[in-house]
């Protein structure tokens, strides 16, 4: 399977993810992006304790 099709097959999955599940996925990116945000976090807080 070439990177094309991957790429197809993967919209393709994530289009009936959302159709078939709207609730689960909504779900999914939630998560995705609070964990963006406890990362971003994270990162802010161990740069301000380093010292100048």
């Amino acid at each position: 399977m070439n990177k094309k099709q991957l790429k197809v097959a993967s919209i393709a999955f994530v289009a009936w993810y959302v159709i078939s599940r709207p609730a689960g996925a909504a779900n999914l990116v939630n998560n995705a992006l609070s964990g963006l945000g406890t990362a971003a976090e994270s990162l802010s807080q161990f740069m301000s304790a380093i010292p100048n």
